[in-house]
């Protein structure tokens, strides 16, 4: 069988390459499929929640930046999680959990692809948005097949068109309506503070991507330094151009019109501002960048689950395929993506990733807080200030959705549940004996 090594190679991705494979995770559904949902429990705030998301991403970044410096690795999420509790249900639960999140967030941008490329034709539903969907995935997996530098030169080249697409889309939408914001609800409503909490939640889900360079550790080029830098430039790019693309929206629809058209809200805002031309250029920037988003989400979660898969915290089957068990792992992911797309709607498929990834968060800071700070020289109150925020977050938005979608929260505590039950039972204990200690160096 051919080896991780022979198909996934050290140094082949280069500073510019993670960069571009962040941002590209984060913009595909950040601003495509996210802006309409933070606007829905933000209100005319909402701008400000792609701030407070930014600001509890770089708190949470700090954990998985100190780690990766010490112990830069492929699939680095996993290696965090086991450097810090050991190769036990917990570290593989938490592990699961993010790159089931990763999963989601495929099937969440892939929908989004569909949603946007149908606009034109005025189709909102039915059969084909699933099609599509699935289609992008399956695109997303032929270019991953390719190896490495052909996701990195692919992933480069539509990261450059996306930004500058969507910066010359605020600046023109704010162009047009005289740089004035002007997000008012036509009906006096109050969204109050615990609903722009919770839309911190996917706020935080549109800078998530930054994970995408974590799992990617081994392969980017001096990856002691340059992990760290790839994720602090990726969430600073997209801080600017969530806020261009929040404005250049805000300052053409009323917040109703931004919820009503949530799952398609920049090619709506497009219309009025910029004309039919303007309309059609913002479908086809959505399609480029969700369909590069799904590409290099695919690429960071099929790493990671193969990195479980040789840390032995998953179980694995060849299901007859030959080929390294990347290859494998990329079928896995392409799968379950696709039935999720097909499955759920936009919504609910958002609100199910924003509970796995804070969860999986939240482990990871307590860990790298209780096992590993000294290793790595992390900062005890930062660390407990990020394991902090989340919980705030994650509460507000678990209130919000009781109200609203009672049976999302009952679908995320089941996954959880199940998830940390399996690796339980396959690994028979819930942390190594040696967890507390220097294990797995």
């Amino acid at each position: 069988m051919q080896s991780e090594k022979e198909t996934y190679r050290e140094n082949s991705i280069s500073l510019g390459g993670a960069v571009a494979m962040g941002t590209g995770v984060m913009i595909g559904a950040g601003i495509f499929a996210l802006t309409g949902q933070i606007a829905q429990l933000a209100g005319p705030l909402f701008p400000l929640a792609f701030i407070a998301g930014a600001v509890v991403t770089s708190f949470s970044a700090y954990s998985f930046i100190r780690m990766s410096n010490k112990w830069p690795s492929s699939g680095g999420i996993a290696m965090i999680l086991q450097k810090c509790y050991g190769p036990g249900a917990i570290a593989g639960g938490a592990a699961l959990l993010m790159a089931l999140s990763m999963v989601i967030a495929e099937s969440l941008v892939a929908r989004t692809f569909a949603t946007y490329v149908l606009r034109p034709f005025d189709i909102e539903g039915g059969p084909l948005v699933p099609a599509l969907a699935v289609a992008v995935i399956v695109f997303a997996f032929l270019v991953n097949m390719a190896g490495n530098r052909s996701v990195g030169l692919f992933s480069l080249i539509m990261a450059a068109i996306k930004i500058g697409g969507i910066a010359l889309f605020g600046i023109a939408a704010l162009w047009s309506s005289g740089f004035a914001f002007a997000a008012a609800s036509e009906t006096p409503q109050s969204y109050g503070i615990t609903g722009f909490i919770a839309s911190t939640a996917l706020a935080i889900l549109a800078f998530k991507g930054f994970t995408t360079i974590t799992n990617s550790g081994a392969e980017i080029t001096e990856p002691n330094r340059n992990v760290g830098r790839a994720i602090m430039f990726s969430i600073g790019i997209c801080v600017v151009a969530y806020l261009l693309v929040a404005f250049g929206v805000g300052s053409s629809l009323t917040i109703e019109e931004i919820i009503s058209a949530r799952d398609y809200s920049l090619a709506q805002a497009a219309q009025p501002a910029l004309g039919q031309t303007g309309f059609i250029l913002t479908v086809i920037l959505a399609a480029v960048a969700t369909a590069s988003g799904v590409l290099a989400s695919v690429f960071a979660v099929s790493r990671m689950l193969a990195m479980l898969t040789d840390m032995e915290m998953i179980p694995h089957s060849h299901f007859g395929m030959s080929g390294p068990i990347q290859r494998h792992t990329l079928v896995y992911t392409v799968v379950i993506a696709a039935t999720l797309a097909v499955l759920f709607d936009l919504g609910r498929i958002a609100s199910l990733g924003a509970f796995f990834y804070l969860v999986m968060d939240m482990i990871i800071h307590w860990g790298v807080f209780h096992y590993r700070r000294a290793d790595v020289g992390a900062s005890g109150i930062v660390l407990l200030t990020a394991l902090a925020l989340d919980v705030v977050v994650l509460a507000a938005f678990t209130v919000m959705k009781l109200q609203s979608d009672p049976m999302i929260v009952l679908y995320a505590a089941v996954g959880m549940i199940a998830v940390f039950a399996f690796e339980r039972v396959y690994l028979s204990r819930w942390l190594a004996p040696q967890a507390a200690h220097s294990h797995g160096e």
